[in-house]
């Protein structure tokens, strides 16, 4: 059975020793960050994405051709594309995993609560079509990526891991690996620890993206994780999930994981100590692209 203490004290170990070691080589990190504009003829409007391109990548010369593996990396409800690169403690965290890993990292726009799927009843909340579609085909046309699943990863928080686990679910050919923290595992916000007007509010959005809730404990089954688990099995997809054990949606994450072990579907779940806040996903994030870091090393994408 998983050990959390002890696959958390290793990586802990490695992301001390990684971290002490880039800090003696750099004073400072080369890891650059464009902001593109990606067209959606899906929803027929044009959104935003931040790349941040690792100091190798920018400092390769022309005649270096060598693709780079990608995270993309999802945001949580009300945020947008800059959340990642302005709302952490240390504003420099991308840029540090990026160059540490020479890993290219895309943070899309996701819109406030689209929750990453298609809506079939909203046109221009199209955005599992977007994330996996259209923004991964604008990226692989823009730089020098390795245009595979085995060089491609997903990871979120909140709204974002939500997002990035229901995406690579129903698109495990396009992903190496997914990644959750602190994400919404179960979109029955009766499940939520959370002020009744807060839950109602994210309710009715529901409700206006997918339509009427149906009887019983899965409102929207097929687009929540926790009835997905079969499919998570049947995919065989590496994961890894974490949570504060202070946060409100703990026992969604909770319930995915004990879903997970029903099944014995392989994936790594962690609690740690931490709330919904960006100290904890500060320091959940260097964990997560570790993980990725091992699976794109054994499908030999990663850039030495």
């Amino acid at each position: 059975m998983f050990s959390v203490l002890s696959y958390t004290r290793r990586l802990r170990g490695t992301l001390l020793a990684g971290f002490c070691l880039l800090s003696l080589l750099n004073t400072g990190f080369g890891a650059h960050v464009d902001t593109i504009d990606v067209p959606s003829a899906r929803m027929n409007r044009t959104l935003r994405a931040a790349v941040v391109l690792p100091d190798r990548y920018v400092r390769a010369k022309r005649r270096d051709r060598q693709p780079f593996p990608v995270l993309y990396l999802l945001h949580g409800g009300t945020g947008s594309f800059r959340d990642w690169l302005t709302k952490t403690p240390d504003p420099t965290l991308l840029h540090r995993l990026a160059d540490q890993y020479n890993l290219i990292i895309v943070t899309p726009d996701g819109d406030p609560t689209s929750y990453y799927f298609d809506s079939p009843l909203v046109k221009s909340s199209q955005f599992e079509t977007f994330i996996s579609a259209e923004l991964i085909e604008k990226i692989d046309a823009t730089y020098r990526t390795i245009r595979d699943r085995k060089g491609r990863v997903i990871a979120g928080l909140s709204m974002g891991g939500h997002g990035a686990m229901f995406i690579a679910s129903r698109h495990p050919d396009l992903y190496a690996a997914a990644g959750s923290m602190s994400g919404v595992m179960d979109i029955n916000t009766a499940t939520w620890k959370v002020a009744p007007d807060f839950a109602k509010s994210r309710a009715a959005n529901f409700a206006t993206l997918l339509g009427p809730p149906a009887a019983g404990n899965s409102p929207y089954p097929g687009y929540t994780m926790v009835t997905l688990a079969d499919r998570l099995k049947a995919n065989n997809l590496p994961l890894i999930f974490d949570i504060g054990v202070d946060d409100f949606l703990i026992e969604t994450n909770r319930e995915l994981h004990r879903l997970l072990l029903a099944n014995q579907t392989p994936h790594e779940y962690i609690e740690r100590p931490g709330a919904h806040t960006w100290p904890y996903w500060q320091y959940a994030l260097p964990y997560q692209v570790l993980f990725f870091s091992q699976i794109l090393k054994a499908n030999q994408a990663a850039t030495p």
